[in-house]
């Protein structure tokens, strides 16, 4: 019985055969490189200046991101450097822009009018 027992349970090891796997996933499109100049560099205080207070801020290690939000956009600034002399080092927005990163109609839009929190 037990030898009986353990053939059944080898051919039910051997039948399953290779486990499937799933199909690969493709990884996103980066959004294209470069930086908006205007932005570039641009100290913390002058953004809050041009853009008012960020609907969301993080920070994370030696990286601060400031979020704002607009009607049909959000714009992303990442700022580096030391306490107090923290400059933006790169810009996105989604939706992203055609040849940067950062779309400029939302970026113009932000400064056209006051930042909304969500």
């Amino acid at each position: 019985m037990a030898v009986l027992t353990l053939a059944v349970l080898a051919a039910g090891c051997a039948a399953n055969g290779p486990v499937p796997r799933p199909a690969p996933r493709a990884i996103p499109a980066a959004p294209p490189r470069g930086e908006p100049s205007v932005f570039y560099n641009m100290p913390a205080a002058s953004l809050r200046a041009a853009l008012g207070t960020p609907a969301f801020v993080r920070k994370d290690g030696a990286v601060e991101m400031w979020r704002y939000d607009g009607a049909a956009c959000r714009a992303f600034f990442f700022f580096q450097g030391a306490a107090g002399q923290q400059v933006v080092r790169h810009v996105e927005t989604l939706p992203h822009g055609v040849k940067l990163a950062a779309d400029s109609a939302c970026l113009t839009a932000l400064q056209a009018g006051p930042a909304r929190t969500s």
